[in-house]
C-alpha cells in the first residue's frame, strides 16, 4: 500500500509503516503529482481535497486526523468512489481544558466569579458536552444550543439562540462550519447577532473562524456591545486580521485541540480507519503514545496564597496566556506555533497532592488523579 501523510500529524512516522510505503509531505506539497500513485492520505486541514488535486487519481481512502472535514469535499468523493474519514471527539478533552483555563483567566482579568455567570453553548456534540459538564462541575449555569440534536431528540435539553443572547454571559461556539442549508453556521454570529445581544457576554470561538463574522465582531468590540473575546479560530488562517488580534482579550493561533492526547487519538483513529478499511490488524494502533508530562504532579500547597487552588491547579496543566504571548509578539508565526506547538497534556496525565476533600471532589470529577 502506498500512503502520502502530511508531516505534521503526530506520532504517525514509525506507525503507519506498519501498514505500506509512506511518504510524509507539507501540507502545502499535495498537489496531483504528488499523491497520483496513492491509495491512501492522512491528512489535516491545511490542505483542501477536492478534484482539483484528486482527479485521476489513485486515491481510494482519506484519512483526515482532524474533527471538522470541510477541508474534504465529501460530494465529490462519494461520487468518485472516495471513501473518507475523519476524528469526531478526538480532540473534544483538549477543548474543554482550554475553555476551562480561559474562563479561569478571564475571571480573574475582568474580576468576577464564574459561579455567578451563565454560559451558553451553542453545539453541543462531542466538544460542547465536555465542556458543559465542566462548567457545571465548576459552578456555573449552562445553557445548551444545538438545533440539529434538538430536533433528533426533542427541546428539553436545548434552547434557542435567541434565549443564549438574551441570558449567556459568556457565549462559547462548538458548532461545525456549514455554510448553507438549514442547520447553517457560517457567519452564525453577525452583526445582527452581536446587536442584539443583552449582557454583553465575553464571545468565545475555538470551533471554526468562519462562525464569527469577523468585521461585525471588530465593531461589536468597538461599540461595547460585547465585554470581550477569547479567539482561536480565525477567518483567513494563518493570514488573520492583525487589528482583531489586538483587540480581543486571549488570542491563540487555533490550538484549542493540540493537548497531545487529541493529537495522539486522531492518529489512532486515523489508523484504525486504515485497518478497517483495508482489512488489516489494528495491533499498530496501539504503538501511538503520547509522551509523559514534564511533572506528572500538581502540589495544591504550592498555591497557599491563593483565592482558588482548583484554578491554579487547572492552569499548571494548560495556562492560554503563554500561547497568547507566543502569537502576539509574532503573528506571521501562526503557522509554526500550530506546526510547532509544545507538548500539553490533559488533566487524567495529572496527579494532585496535598487537596482538601473540596478541592479534590472537584478535580477528581474534571479527570484528574488524586493522591490521598
Amino acid at each position: 500500500m502506498k500512503i502520502v501523510a502530511d508531516k505534521n500529524i503526530p506520532y504517525l512516522k514509525g506507525v503507519a509503516e506498519l501498514f505500506g510505503e509512506v511518504t510524509y509531505l507539507d501540507g502545502a506539497a499535495f498537489t496531483n503529482e504528488s499523491i497520483k500513485d496513492a491509495g491512501t492520505l492522512i491528512v489535516r486541514t491545511v490542505t483542501h481535497f477536492d478534484e482539483t488535486i484528486l482527479k485521476g487519481a489513485a486515491v481510494k481512502l482519506i484519512c483526515s486526523a482532524t474533527i471538522g472535514y470541510d477541508h474534504i469535499d465529501t460530494a465529490y468523493c462519494d461520487s468518485h468512489g472516495i471513501a473518507w474519514t475523519n476524528a469526531p471527539g478526538c480532540n473534544s478533552g483538549s477543548v474543554q481544558q482550554y475553555i476551562i483555563s480561559v474562563l479561569i483567566t478571564m475571571s480573574r482579568k475582568k474580576g468576577f466569579n464564574l459561579k455567578d455567570k451563565t454560559i451558553g453553548i451553542v453545539g453541543v456534540g462531542n466538544v460542547g458536552k465536555k465542556v458543559a459538564k465542566a462548567c457545571e462541575i465548576l459552578g456555573m449555569k449552562v445553557l445548551l444550543n444545538d438545533p440539529p440534536r434538538q430536533a433528533k431528540e426533542g427541546g428539553k435539553d436545548f434552547i434557542g439562540l435567541q434565549t443564549i443572547m438574551d441570558e449567556a454571559d459568556i457565549i462559547t461556539f462548538h458548532t461545525p462550519l456549514i455554510k448553507e442549508g438549514e442547520y447553517k453556521t457560517y457567519h452564525l454570529a453577525d452583526a445582527d447577532f452581536f446587536s442584539s445581544l443583552k449582557k454583553k457576554p465575553v464571545i468565545i470561538n475555538s470551533a471554526r473562524g468562519g462562525i464569527i463574522d469577523t468585521n461585525a465582531i471588530k465593531t461589536a468590540l468597538r461599540k461595547g456591545e460585547i465585554s470581550g473575546a477569547v479567539i482561536d479560530c480565525w477567518e483567513n488562517e494563518p493570514d488573520i486580521d492583525l487589528e482583531y488580534l489586538n483587540m480581543v482579550d486571549i488570542a491563540t493561533p487555533h490550538i484549542a485541540g493540540y493537548s497531545a492526547d487529541g493529537k495522539a487519538n486522531a492518529t489512532r483513529m486515523s489508523l484504525a480507519a486504515i485497518a478497517d478499511f483495508y482489512h488489516l490488524s489494528k495491533g499498530p494502533v496501539s504503538l501511538v503514545k503520547e509522551p509523559e508530562p514534564a511533572n506528572p504532579f500538581v502540589d495544591t500547597n504550592k498555591y497557599a496564597d491563593s483565592d482558588n487552588r482548583i484554578y491554579d491547579a487547572i492552569l499548571e496543566t494548560y495556562n492560554p496566556i503563554e500561547d497568547y504571548s507566543r502569537l502576539i509578539n509574532d503573528p506571521a508565526s501562526f503557522k509554526k506555533l500550530r506546526n510547532e506547538y509544545p507538548l500539553r497534556r490533559e488533566y487524567f496525565a495529572y496527579n494532585i497532592v496535598n487537596a482538601t476533600s473540596g478541592e479534590a471532589d472537584v478535580l477528581s470529577r474534571l479527570g484528574f488523579k488524586i493522591n490521598l
